[in-house]
This record gives structure tokens, sequence and C-alpha cells, in this order.
């Protein structure tokens, strides 16, 4: 009886064990199962991969496995139709989102002191943008930073300059001339910088100093740009 407790012990241990596992392991699914899970047939998904916009499974001998990026990725492009995009765009979009720069390489020196970085879904970002998440705009956003990819989010590296373009765009102004003035912008913020970089590195008693003196330079750029605005609203109302 010893020995009938001891292995009945022993295999409710393996038991447990098991369970374990298949609750840490990612959960993989057949292509009906995964086609069932995302609400659409094996045809359309078969369609999808097809063309692209998801990406290959993994293989097991004749078995193709997918995961919950694959059901992630499906999801997304369900959301995206529903708000308006083609599958040429999504298509489109989901080859710039793979070839964007790692979420590592933009904010590799460290995140920015102030600015607060948002990860976001595709379907968010255009809850953001609308159609005018196209792969163009989505390039320029990489090409100067304000967005990086991790897995199968987004991270926009500043929560206040996400909700300023947001609000531009309600507005009615072009998401591609809010990037397009963002790029000029970003010249002018970096040459200002240098000049007040060069002015506390001259002056400061050393990094300590620069930083602590960093908000004096700052409420500078801001009073001048302020005032400058002003000007130049006042020459429109003229």
């Amino acid at each position: 009886m010893a020995d009938e407790g001891t292995t009945t012990g022993g295999a409710a241990v393996q038991e447990t064990a098991a369970e374990t596992v298949t609750e840490t392991a990612p959960r993989e699914y057949r292509v009906e199962e995964l086609a069932a899970a995302a609400g659409i047939t094996v045809r359309t998904l078969r369609f999808y991969r097809e063309r692209g916009l998801i990406p290959p499974p993994r293989r097991a001998g004749r078995i193709a496995w997918y995961g919950p990026h694959h059901l992630a990725r499906l999801r997304t492009i369900a959301a995206l139709l529903e708000r308006g995009h083609t599958l040429n765009g999504i298509a489109d979009l989901a080859a710039a989102f793979e070839s964007g720069r790692d979420v590592g390489q933009v904010l590799g020196l460290g995140e920015p002191t102030e600015e607060e970085p948002v990860r976001l879904t595709p379907e968010q970002l255009a809850d953001h943008f609308g159609d005018q998440v196209t792969p163009e705009n989505f390039a320029a956003a990489l090409d100067l930073g304000y967005l990086a990819t991790d897995g199968e989010e987004i991270v926009h590296v500043s929560r206040r300059l996400l909700e300023v373009s947001a609000a531009l765009v309600k507005e009615g102004i072009p998401l591609s001339a809010v990037l397009a003035a963002a790029a000029r912008v970003r010249e002018h913020a970096d040459a200002l910088a240098g000049l007040f970089a060069d002015l506390l590195r001259a002056h400061a008693g050393g990094e300590a100093d620069a930083v602590r003196l960093r908000p004096l330079a700052k409420s500078v750029v801001e009073a001048e740009v302020s005032m400058a605005l002003d000007r130049r609203l006042r020459g429109l109302s003229s």
C-alpha cells in the first residue's frame, strides 16, 4: 500500500508540474483554431498569410503552429479594416512596422528625463490619427525617432508630443504636414540645445551644474518661442 501511495503521489506531482508548464507556455494554435479565435475563415487566414499580413508560422513536420502574436496581428488587421484602412494599406503598414527601429535603438541612451514614452497597439495609434496612419507617415515618424517598435507594440517616445500631434490632426491639419513641421522644429531645437550646451559647458562647474541649470535654459527657449509666436500671430491678424 505504501508503494501505491508513493506512486500515486509521484504521479500527482508530475501532473501538477505538467499543468504548470501548460499554464506558463505560450498558447499555440493550428490554423483552424487560430481562424476560430480571430473570428475569420481559414481561407481568409491563408489569404492574409499569402499577402504577408502575418508572419510565417512555426513548422513542426507538416503542421503549422501559430502563436499569440499571430492572433494579436489578426485582431489588429480586423480593427484597422473597421477604421477604413484597405488591405493594401495594411500590408504596406505591416512592412513599415517590421522594418522599424527597435525601441532599444530609440531609447538606447536612456529614457528622456522629462518626456514619458507611451506604449500603443497599432489600432490605438489609428484611434489617435485615423486613416492618416499611412506607411509614409509611419516611416516619417520612425525616421524622426517619434515611434519605435517593441514586438507587437509601438512605442511613442513622448506622451506630450503624441497628444499635441493628435490634437493638431483633429483640428484638420494633415499628419504629414505635422511631421514635416516637426522635422524642421527638430533642426532648430538641436541648434538651440547645442548653443545652451556650449554655454553651460563653458561656464558651469561641471556636469552636475549643467543638469541643475538645464531648467533655466529650457525656460529661456520657451519664453522666446512664446514671444515669437505672439509676433507671428499679430502679423497674421493684421
